[in-house]
């Protein structure tokens, strides 16, 4: 959890005075505002906030603490709604604020918990009568080590000296759904909650892993393809699920808020393609209804689309599209499970049981996400209650359909063997025509992830990965490598004067040009982050690689940048640094150091070439 100075979370006095000022002349807080003072004592162990909060939307999402402050005063605070505290896809950012006084003195801190994981980006401010402030800083935009402790859903550790009224101010903003339950624990109220909680969630993977296991056994016994559809959305859904607890970031990928801010839609994409390929199979569509089984691979086209689409768009624009998408694959497998059952399909009956448990139990964690339900135990847990109920049913409806099918076999081997073996020969090719598709979009998915998508180039977690296996070849090697970074100088002047559209055609230009003059070094290039790139030369000395540096500065400054109007001057500040073969520096050292030589290009006047000196 990150923290700053208290002075920065602190009001100034003159600004309190004015607090106060106003507070007079308007007779206090309005009614519209008002809230009850939390008062804590030994006896309290667990306290939900809500009863004691009042929240503040603030749409631009540029409103400070002061300003959250003087919104408060002014009365802009209102009461949450019945005590729910979920307001579904917003824009912006929304601030809560809650009073409280602690009179156990065996327990000055207390833990903050927000108990929603996927929020991005909050803001915790505190101060107290004693003058006392602090500012932390937390969410899924942070690595999950930042938390004052390692747990699945945001905390903060919140000092309440005794007999002292302090003030906390809770900031957030997120492109998720604006779920915002907030509890106040004490230390050992949390770990019996926690504990119990982990319990409950134990049980439930503990269930998924059972029926995981279970049917791997009988996929890689019977080798249908059912059962490995049935595995890969068991697999899907369940990654769906860890992110939806907070569990994949605190497991998973800590050091990711990348996947912690895309994963939700792109594990949903997943959960729809295996369900949708499952159905198909399970229900025979190919064979008892090909116009539906023509919609269900359109579905799954579209799924695979959308999950490409998720690795870059905005998650606040995938996510409902997701979420929405879940209601229409799954309402359409209980049209073709009908239309199944109307033809004489037996096993569809348990079916189309299991998905409207798992439409229920979905539906009801959706519409809190959109602020039509309110978050309740039911219908906080009727996800994994209904998946639950549905994957169970499902497993049951794998038996009996295997079952139905076996007594089938032996009626066809019976009547004609040869017509057996050519259905078996129709199942296995289109198997083996569906992994063969699978592997072709995995493929298709990891390449898409290592590029940037404005210029073509490697992205910046690729280029971590390349430059680390790059240094340990080198130094196995004992050779050296010469590390670039490069800035386009004063981009944001021609984004300005020539727009955003023009200034993306720039970039890559320059990329393309950059990537041109360093192709003959061998190097590996990637675009760093906005105008910046950032380049590895194997076998270059500090000299050599200054000297490529330096052609590249001439050759952007020789050729401007051709527009639709005119040409733009296009010119560049380039850091050099060399790790030698005997070096221990590691990737991020490294960085810093080129990054330092790219500090002195800019600050020696820009459109040259500075180096720092080779490491020891």
């Amino acid at each position: 959890m990150n923290t700053t100075p208290a002075r920065s979370a602190r009001p100034s006095p003159l600004f309190r005075l004015w607090l106060l000022l106003c507070l007079l002349l308007s007779g206090g807080v309005p009614a519209a505002a008002a809230q009850s003072l939390l008062d804590l004592d030994r006896h309290s162990a667990e306290v939900a906030l809500a009863p004691f909060t009042g929240y503040y939307h603030d749409p631009g999402g540029r409103l400070d603490l002061p300003g959250a402050e003087r919104a408060r005063v002014e009365g802009r605070f209102r009461l949450l709604p019945g005590g729910n505290s979920s307001f579904g896809f917003q824009r912006g950012a929304y601030w809560f604020h809650f009073a409280a006084r602690n009179a156990d003195a065996d327990t000055p801190r207390w833990l903050l918990v927000q108990g929603f994981a996927l929020s991005d980006r909050i803001d915790v401010y505190t101060h107290s009568d004693d003058g006392g402030a602090r500012h932390q800083r937390g969410g899924d935009n942070l690595p999950f080590d930042s938390r004052a402790i390692r747990y699945r859903h945001p905390n903060f550790w919140i000092d309440l000296p005794v007999g002292q009224r302090v003030d906390v101010y809770v900031r957030v903003q997120s492109q998720s759904s604006m779920q915002v339950p907030l509890t106040l624990y004490t230390p050992s109220a949390f770990t019996e909650q926690s504990r119990d909680a982990q319990l409950g969630i134990g049980i439930y993977y503990g269930i998924l892993l059972a029926l995981f296991f279970y049917n791997l056994v009988l996929w890689l016994s019977l080798r249908d393809s059912s059962y490995f559809w049935y595995l890969f959305h068991i697999c899907a859904f369940g990654l769906v699920l860890l992110t939806l607890n907070g569990l994949g970031f605190e497991y998973l990928w800590p050091d990711s808020p990348w996947l912690a801010d895309h994963s939700v839609p792109l594990w949903i994409c997943l959960a729809q393609v295996g369900m949708q390929q499952f159905a198909r199979e399970f229900l025979g569509l190919s064979q008892r209804w090909r116009l539906g089984d023509y919609v269900g691979r359109g579905m799954i086209a579209f799924f695979v689309l959308l999950g490409l689409i998720a690795t870059q768009a905005p998650y606040r624009i995938v996510t409902p599209i997701a979420s929405a998408a879940v209601f229409v694959s799954i309402g359409w497998i209980a049209v073709a499970s009908v239309a199944a059952l109307r033809r004489g399909y037996k096993p569809a009956r348990l079916f189309l049981l299991a998905w409207s448990a798992f439409l229920l139990g979905t539906g009801m964690f959706a519409a809190i996400a959109f602020d039509l339900l309110p978050k309740v135990f039911i219908t906080e847990y009727g996800v994994q209650i209904g998946s639950a109920l549905e994957m169970l049913l499902l497993s049951v409806a794998l038996g009996y359909r295997y079952a139905s099918l076996r007594n089938e076999n032996e009626r066809i081997v019976r009547e004609a063997k040869e017509q057996l073996e050519q259905k078996v020969e129709q199942r296995t090719g289109e198997l083996r025509t569906a992994l063969a598709q699978l592997e072709k979009a995995h493929d298709r998915l990891r390449e898409t992830a290592q590029r940037d998508g404005l210029t073509g180039l490697h992205n910046r977690s690729h280029f971590r990965e390349a430059f680390e296996s790059l240094l340990h070849r080198a130094r196995r090697q004992r050779r050296p490598l010469a590390l670039m970074m490069i800035d386009l100088d004063h981009f944001k002047q021609i984004n300005d004067h020539h727009g955003h559209l023009v200034g993306d055609e720039c970039l890559r230009w320059a990329a393309g040009l950059i990537s041109q003059t360093l192709a003959p070094h061998h190097a590996l290039l990637a675009r760093f982050g906005g105008e910046e790139f950032v380049a590895v030369l194997p076998d270059h000395d500090l000299e050599a690689g200054s000297r490529v540096a330096e052609t590249l500065r001439l050759r952007l400054r020789a050729q401007p940048c051709p527009s639709r109007s005119h040409d733009i001057p296009v010119t560049a500040s380039i850091g050099v640094h060399e790790i030698a073969p005997d070096s221990d520096l590691g990737v991020e050292a490294a960085l810093q150091f080129a990054d330092q030589a790219l500090y002195l290009a800019k600050a020696g006047g820009r459109d040259c070439v500075r180096m720092w000196g080779a490491a020891a």
